[in-house]
């Protein structure tokens, strides 16, 4: 076959993301292609920089190329993303692609944990992540990324004052703890913990933004319905433990984003504290709290399991230190950016597969 722009579309349109069940050449993936004497060069754009199907989309166009023009061809293929997004022209936040609510049924269940180590890993992989600290009475940001003493400066946007985020770790970060001495109780109403959220959202400055994590407090508060009443929500991720007191509570937590009237897309369930693995042995697992069950939550509810987080003792000391689990490199570390991978993974065929959310109009 002739080496041509049109021949090697052909060649590719074979190729397909295995997520988005459709070839790359209809997916608008194929880019920058250049031709020379037996020589071929292509960008495949990903939908994320945490595609875990990278390498396998890689070989599949190397085995498609080959197929068509010979084995003696020079092939060059570069690996790049653009974060997908249903949010163009919002109102509100509009350099930020997708908006991620991390909930839970019940506190304990290391929710703030997972979703701290989730915004450093999607960063670590390129992407622009953001974290907001929605739990107003319980703030935990500060803590797990070693700035409880820091304060957000502020600056003129058009005339008004704007609140610029924390960075730590890649991450932009916002949280009540900034803003208030670590000692100190926040004893507010519920009005003012919604007021609190609402600055957070439009009153900090988070510039362009692939993902913007919200972490949630336990449970279904006015906090969550101040938020999806906000903001048009990508989807959230419910933070569950195995055992049947924590599976009940997520069970409502997945019941109240599925609403007819907040209709926000469940992205999957994670299972933290999924068994307990001693350091020195990391191949034994215990399941102290139960077995399968953020599993058997998924599968009642037909969503993803995004992952099974280890009990470990690191975990609780990276936590503690303000030095995410995920920054080393050890068994933890791995079901972390297995996580970030899965969940940019359910993002980008939500994206590609779902209508955009709508703000949610609800009178209480």
């Amino acid at each position: 076959m002739e080496i041509s722009r049109d021949n090697i579309l052909i060649a590719l349109s074979e190729v397909q993301d295995p997520d988005l069940k459709k070839d790359l050449v209809t997916l608008n993936m194929i880019h920058n292609i250049q031709t020379g004497e037996k020589a071929i060069r292509f960008t495949v754009m990903l939908t994320t920089p945490a595609c875990p199907l990278k390498e396998l989309i890689r070989k599949d166009c190397e085995k498609a190329i080959t197929k068509h023009f010979g084995e003696e061809i020079t092939l060059e293929i570069e690996m790049s993303s653009t974060v997908t997004t249903v949010r163009q022209n919002a109102p509100m936040l509009p350099g930020v692609k997708n908006i991620i609510a991390v909930a839970s049924g019940k506190g304990g269940v290391g929710k703030s944990t997972v979703a701290a180590n989730l915004a450093v890993a999607l960063a670590k992989t390129g992407a622009s992540v953001g974290l907001i600290d929605a739990d107003i009475f319980g703030p935990s940001v500060p803590t797990m990324f070693n700035c409880e003493f820091e304060q957000p400066s502020v600056t003129q946007v058009d005339g008004q004052n704007k609140i610029i985020p924390i960075e730590q770790y890649g991450v932009k970060l916002m949280s009540i703890g900034f803003l208030a001495p670590p000692e100190n109780a926040v004893v507010w109403r519920g009005p003012m913990a919604s007021s609190a959220l609402k600055q957070f959202l439009g009153d900090t400055v988070w510039g362009e933004l692939d993902y913007l994590l919200i972490d949630l407090p336990p449970g279904t508060s006015d906090i969550h319905l101040t938020l999806v009443q906000s903001v048009p929500v990508t989807g959230a991720i419910v933070v569950t433990t195995p055992q049947k007191v924590a599976l009940a509570d997520a069970q409502k937590g997945i019941a109240m984003f599925r609403q007819p009237q907040i209709n926000v897309p469940v992205l999957g369930v994670v299972e933290n504290m999924a068994y307990f693995t001693p350091e020195e042995l990391p191949d034994n697992k215990y399941y102290i709290f139960g077995e399968n069950g953020g599993k058997q939550l998924a599968d009642k509810f037909n969503i993803p399991l995004l992952g099974q987080i280890p009990l470990v003792q690191s975990i609780r000391e990276s936590g503690d230190a303000g030095y995410p689990a995920v920054l080393k490199d050890d068994v933890t570390a791995d079901a972390f950016r297995n996580l970030s991978q899965s969940l940019a993974q359910q993002v980008a065929i939500r994206n590609a597969s779902e209508a955009k959310t709508k703000k949610v109009e609800i009178n209480v």
